[in-house]
Order: structure tokens, then C-alpha cells, then sequence
């Protein structure tokens, strides 16, 4: 296991019991963001970076009992929370890497991943990953229940342009890994970047 992988599991492993009651009013932005989103009845859809699975229950009710729902994390006691929530009902729950996903090329419709790209290792080479499992016009929504500017202040730091969730930075990012954004949403309630999988 990479010194990466270790720190992220270390980090959200310490925290996974207490995630939810710590964040008890993310609900409604996870509902409003999966809606916005635009799923369809029957679709195939990854909870990429699941963590406690607070993504399964709305994306399981956009794309109906016909759909597919996955939720990929990296960190055990992330998905052993989602289970004891009660959320492994609504989607399947696997621990992998979303930087080596074990799915076949092209077989999902779509990809939600709520604060995951803050802590990918490599960006543009795990954002292809991402690609490379969804069609081609496959969707992607990145999601933060708040903003960067709050989040920054959360965590008690400026934010630079250098941030990679800057929209001037994403862009050209998502495009260079197979992706081209179709919409960007950075307000103080919620963080929501869309984009498209290139044919």
C-alpha cells in the first residue's frame, strides 16, 4: 500500500465513526446535488470515495430499483459505517481504489464523488481512471456540501489560485483527463462541478 493510501485510510478511518454526527445536516445539499445532477431510471452509477455512503440513498432513488449503485472507498471503517447506517441497502459496497477501479471499461452512466478530489494523489491520471469506467457522454458530478471559500475556512486556510477546484483550474484539468465540464457552482452552501465524458 502506497504511503498515500495509508495516510487517507489512517486519516478517515480515525474519523468514520463519528463522520455523520458530525456533519448532520448534509442531507438536503446530497439530495439537491444527485437531482441536479440529472440521473435517469436504469442508469449505472458510482459513489466514487463513498466514505459512509451519505450518496447511496439519493442516487439510489434517482435511478429507481432497475438502476445500479456502487459505492467504491478506500478505507474500511468508512464503509463498515455506511453499513451500520444502514446504507448498504441501496447501493453495493466495495473497498477499492478509485485510482484502479476493478470494473470493465465503459460500463457505468455516471460517477458522483463527493470530496474526493482534494485527496487524490494524482488528479489528471485518477480522473482518467474515472473516464476510462464510464461511457462515452457519461456524466460526472464533484460535490462538497459547502464551498471552497467555506471549507478553506473550516480548515483554517487561505484560498489560493493555485486551489485545483478553482474553475480556472478544473477546467483544463477535467479536460486533459477525458472530461469537459459543463457547469460549475461554487457558492457558500455547496461546491458542484458537472461534466461530460468525451466520445
Amino acid at each position: 500500500m502506497s504511503e498515500d493510501h495509508t495516510h487517507v485510510q489512517e486519516f478517515f478511518g480515525a474519523r468514520a465513526a463519528a463522520w455523520d454526527r458530525k456533519f448532520p445536516d448534509d442531507a438536503p445539499a446530497f439530495e439537491a446535488a444527485v437531482a441536479e445532477f440529472g440521473l435517469r431510471p436504469g442508469d449505472r452509477v458510482l459513489d466514487a470515495g463513498c466514505g459512509t455512503g451519505r450518496a447511496l440513498t439519493p442516487l439510489r432513488a434517482a435511478v429507481g430499483p432497475a438502476g445500479t449503485v456502487l459505492g467504491v472507498d478506500l478505507t474500511p471503517a468508512m464503509l463498515a459505517t455506511a453499513v451500520r447506517a444502514g446504507r448498504a441497502r441501496d447501493g453495493a459496497l466495495l473497498q477499492a481504489d478509485v485510482a484502479r477501479l476493478p470494473l470493465r471499461d465503459g460500463c457505468l452512466d455516471a460517477v458522483f464523488a463527493a470530496g474526493l478530489i482534494a485527496h487524490l494523489p494524482e488528479p489528471a491520471a485518477n480522473l482518467r481512471e474515472l473516464a476510462r469506467v464510464v461511457r462515452p457522454g457519461g456524466r460526472m458530478a464533484l460535490f462538497h456540501p459547502i464551498g471552497r471559500a467555506a471549507l478553506a475556512a473550516r480548515q483554517g486556510r487561505e484560498l489560493t489560485p493555485q486551489d485545483m477546484r478553482a474553475e480556472h483550474n478544473l477546467g483544463p484539468l477535467l479536460a486533459g483527463s477525458g472530461w469537459d465540464l459543463t457547469s460549475y457552482a461554487d457558492e457558500e452552501a455547496r461546491f458542484l462541478a458537472l461534466a461530460v465524458r468525451r466520445a
